[in-house]
């Protein structure tokens, strides 16, 4: 979450108020966060001097937050690093979402580096297809075998949809 936070504040300034109408506008598609987690977020990206308190006004001390020039150091850093984690559609979409803030050659290796995970991930898959005609089946399994197999086609043809999408539209310049 914090990569997001300092990609939507190299967009502006906002306030906690602000980030968190931009998780629930665009970000949530790929990304959930309660405005808790956001404000803990914040208060760890100010503590590692990535973010910097630009202004505070109002009754309550609305605070604005602004990226610093270490923050956007890690930004681009983090949007350069192989598309890995858990969840591997959040580490794609996440920076799909704001390749749009790096410039030419940055901007085709963060790409690259998607088409790759896709890739990695569509042959990983398609291998454990490939050695399924091999694999015997307990009597007694049939169903949940049948099953399980049509995950993993699901997910095949998940990754194959990924791939085409990124070749669409993040061209490998």
């Amino acid at each position: 979450m914090a990569h997001v936070i300092l990609g939507l504040l190299m967009l502006w300034p906002q306030s906690l108020y602000d980030l968190t109408k931009h998780f629930e506008a665009g970000v949530s598609l790929f990304y959930s966060a309660s405005t808790g987690s956001i404000k803990r977020a914040l208060d760890r990206l100010l503590s590692e001097g990535w973010i910097a308190v630009e202004s505070a006004s109002g009754p309550r001390g609305k605070k604005t937050y602004s990226i610093s020039d270490e923050g956007r150091t890690e930004f681009r850093r983090w949007m350069l690093v192989e598309a890995n984690g858990g969840d591997p559609e959040t580490a794609i979409l996440a920076r799909t979402f704001f390749l749009g803030l790096l410039q030419g050659e940055d901007r085709s290796v963060a790409a690259a580096r998607i088409h790759d995970r896709i890739r990695q991930d569509l042959a990983r898959l398609e291998q454990l297809d490939s050695q399924l005609p091999s694999t015997a089946v307990p009597e007694g399994f049939e169903e949940v075998a049948h099953y399980q197999l049509a995950t993993l086609q699901y997910g095949i043809a998940t990754g194959r949809t990924a791939l085409r999408w990124a070749e669409e539209y993040l061209p490998e310049e």
